[in-house]
């Protein structure tokens, strides 16, 4: 192997190296352009197919049992079908100003047909509800099911100043209180568009991130190339 071969294989090597690092890190993600402490508002997980052969068919969101939500919708999405499942509690619970014998316990997206989110993709499923804990945070359970029958739970705990488990629970962080608890559940259809806004934001700043280090390292392999070749005319 010349030196020139050589150089362009290990500056093509950087580039794939660029490539595979993000989606190695992908996971179900949780977050929300207006949920509140005591407040109503919509949770987005984030749902990125990780499989290289079968599409995602099938995702379980199991809300925690420890602080169950009065009110719970699931949003409507072409090509699936959402099921909302409840379960009665162990003991009658208040939260803000309603007794609850029985909450939502799970939110379930079944695809239609051969549908599903593809190989390389992502989807969006979201719920709208609260009102939510007096809490900084709030985690969810995950299950994702594949078209080959591979189900993967992502519902291990994130311990503060420890290093991200392999499947991590989906955890929200939710805001200060707003003051108007009830005027939240009216207006959180209103909040659609900002939840779009705010998702597509991620995705530009990931993609542009993605695009300049893909460019960096192709440069650095045609920066190689060069050098070698007029390396290679001096000799010559």
């Amino acid at each position: 192997m010349t030196r020139t071969t050589a150089r362009l294989a290990a500056a093509l090597s950087a580039i794939a190296l660029v490539a595979v690092a993000a989606p190695a890190s992908a996971h179900v993600g949780v977050s929300s352009p207006d949920a509140a402490k005591e407040g109503f508002g919509k949770a987005v997980f984030r749902v990125p197919n990780e499989s290289d052969t079968a599409a995602t068919t099938k995702i379980v969101v199991t809300l925690p049992a420890e602080t169950p939500f009065a009110f719970v919708s699931a949003e409507a999405k072409p090509g699936w079908t959402a099921t909302v499942t409840k379960a009665p509690l162990d003991k009658p619970t208040t939260v803000g100003d309603y007794d609850l014998t029985e909450a939502v316990s799970t939110v379930t997206w079944t695809a239609k047909g051969d549908g599903g989110i593809p190989v390389g993709q992502f989807d969006e499923f979201a719920i709208s509800g609260g009102p939510f804990p007096d809490a900084d945070s709030i985690s969810f359970s995950a299950q994702q099911t594949y078209a080959d029958g591979e189900v993967v739970d992502w519902d291990q705990p994130q311990a503060e100043g420890e290093a991200e488990p392999e499947h991590p629970a989906p955890t929200l962080t939710l805001g200060e209180p707003t003051g108007d608890h009830h005027g939240a559940a009216s207006t959180t259809a209103d909040t659609k568009d900002a939840a779009a806004t705010t998702e597509a934001s991620d995705d530009d700043s990931s993609t542009g991130l993605g695009t300049w280090l893909g460019g960096a390292a192709l440069l650095v392999a045609l920066a190689a190339l060069v050098v070698s070749l007029r390396q290679n005319r001096r000799r010559a």
